[in-house]
């Protein structure tokens, strides 16, 4: 049933979750919610009772990414929810379910580049082909040099999709000195040849060539798997796999089998079919030649600043009686 569609308020109860860092009150964005009454939850719940207890009074919910699914079984227990706020693609938010309860979804989609991400695929490839992580633990328990690395000159740097964030990676590794090699789609082969960059015969020879193969390719259905276990098994044993994208990408348990096989050597993945993983004993955090780390890639004060800036002025619009950047009926009827 649709709930009435209130008159401008100048008080709103927010409730923002998911702020891991407990990061938020730091921002400078967040003198933008000065007047209202907010509530911060920086763990992780996964207990639909537990979460709806805590949102049972909220007047709107902040969101960052995709952390949390809200859907029918959620919205049919929050009875105060007037806006959910938040920054980018929203497929984890039930637009008809939304409709439905009255709710209204805001959420710019305008991006800056992810400088943050592009940065973070380098710092892994980095760490992972001098063994960083590894050498800096084995130093502060008494061991000198107990591993020997690889250099990035001369090496062949592979891009699977060559993008906003793919072409970014690719011309840092130009400046390392790499020979950077392309495959994907028409548009990324076309994007390369524009910037004078070598093409890959085929996707068999992008990941038997490359010695670090990095992935920069959206979801979807064309996508999810794309990445077999065929693929990976091409690899040189001493080449490294980088994924700063998604999980999906690749083939379901072949990332796992093909390091345990030694092709590739290595793998450096910020990205998980489940997340948050919590799980210590999960597979692919067992292994040695896996260096994994929590999706920090977007997790960086200037994106979140962007991204909770825009989350908030969605707030302050609604505030308002004009909410901005409406993705469902409701919020459309109530915009005009």
């Amino acid at each position: 049933m649709h709930r009435a569609i209130d008159p401008p308020v100048k008080k709103l109860r927010v409730a923002i979750i998911n702020d891991y860092q407990d990061v938020v009150r730091t921002l400078d964005c967040f003198a933008k919610l000065e007047g209202h009454d907010v509530a911060i939850w920086t763990d992780i719940v996964e207990d639909i009772d537990v979460l709806a207890n805590r949102l049972v009074d909220a007047d709107v919910l902040v969101l960052m990414r995709e952390r949390t699914r809200i859907d029918e079984n959620l919205l049919s227990r929050l009875p105060n929810l007037k806006l959910i706020s938040q920054n980018g693609h929203i497929p984890h938010i039930d637009l008809a379910a939304c409709d439905r309860h009255g709710v209204v979804v805001s959420s710019a989609l305008t991006s800056r580049p992810s400088y943050s991400t592009v940065e973070f695929t380098w710092g892994l490839i980095l760490a992972a082909m001098r063994n960083i992580p590894f050498e800096s633990a084995s130093l502060r328990q008494g061991h000198w040099q107990t591993t020997i690395g690889l250099g990035l000159r001369g090496r062949v740097l592979g891009i699977y999709g060559f993008g906003r964030l793919g072409s970014m990676v690719a011309r840092i590794g130009m400046a390392f000195g790499m020979d950077v090699l392309v495959w994907g789609r028409e548009g990324s082969l076309a994007r390369a040849r524009a910037e004078g960059l070598e093409i890959a015969s085929d996707k068999d020879a992008l990941f038997r060539l490359s010695d670090v193969l990095s992935l920069h390719l959206r979801l979807n259905a064309e996508t999810t798997g794309l990445v077999t276990s065929g693929d990976l098994a091409r690899m040189k044993p001493t080449a490294l796999l980088v994924n700063t994208s998604r999980a999906e990408l690749i083939e379901p348990g072949a990332l796992v089998a093909a390091l345990k096989n030694g092709r590739p050597g290595k793998a450096a993945i910020d990205v998980f079919e489940r997340e948050p993983l919590t799980n210590p004993d999960d597979a692919l955090l067992r292994l040695p030649n896996a260096l994994c780390t929590p999706h920090l890639g977007y997790v960086e004060r200037d994106n979140y600043e962007f991204a909770y800036g825009n989350a908030f002025d969605q707030i302050v619009a609604f505030a308002a009686g004009t909410p901005i950047n409406v993705h469902n009926a409701h919020g459309q009827k109530q915009d005009h």
